[in-house]
């Protein structure tokens, strides 16, 4: 529930970035213009005030260009990142998920194991599911049985563990 929350957020601040860019490129774009027109009106008593003009003109023009060109590679940027983001947190739900099948938890066992993973306390866990702490950490006990575990550490260790199995670990750099 937090983490649909918080993309919520994450999504209303990046519809509002986008909107804000929008207008300072609307506002860049009207500049460019009046300055555009006065360069066109002033065509034929072309002074150095003219020449700087236009020289706004086709900088600001530039700058324009440049800023849309960055900010949509952004935009695919970001996309890109979010998908990546989006399969490893399935492929860590779909670890988890083939965990608690293959130790054969109960619903109730999946849903207290989430919430101890994701280092919600016993006390929280027990207001959430509507229940007792006893009855927790009994349901905490038997999923510690079924996995061949201690502690919640350790529950976590064997998810993340998992995951980073093929990770390669660069060796420390020794000084002399």
């Amino acid at each position: 529930m937090v983490i649909k929350k918080s993309r919520a957020v994450e999504q209303t601040t990046m519809a509002w970035r986008r909107k804000l860019f929008v207008l300072a490129a609307a506002l860049q774009t009207g500049c460019g213009i009046i300055f555009a027109i006065d360069v066109f009106n002033e065509r034929t008593e072309f002074t150095t005030q003219t020449l700087l003009e236009l020289v706004a003109v086709i900088a600001l023009s530039i700058g324009a260009t440049l800023s849309i060109s960055q900010y949509r590679a952004l935009l695919r940027r970001n996309s890109k990142v979010q998908r990546e983001l989006d399969a490893a947190s399935g492929a860590f739900q779909d670890v988890i998920e083939q965990y608690f099948k293959m130790w054969g938890l109960t619903e109730a066992e999946c849903d207290v194991a989430l919430l101890s993973i994701k280092g919600v306390s016993i006390a929280d866990i027990a207001v959430m599911r509507n229940t007792r702490q006893g009855t927790i950490k009994a349901q905490n006990s038997a999923i510690y049985r079924k996995a061949g575990i201690s502690s919640r550490a350790e529950l976590l260790a064997v998810m993340v563990e998992e995951l980073i199995e093929g990770l390669e670990v660069k060796s420390p750099i020794t000084r002399h």
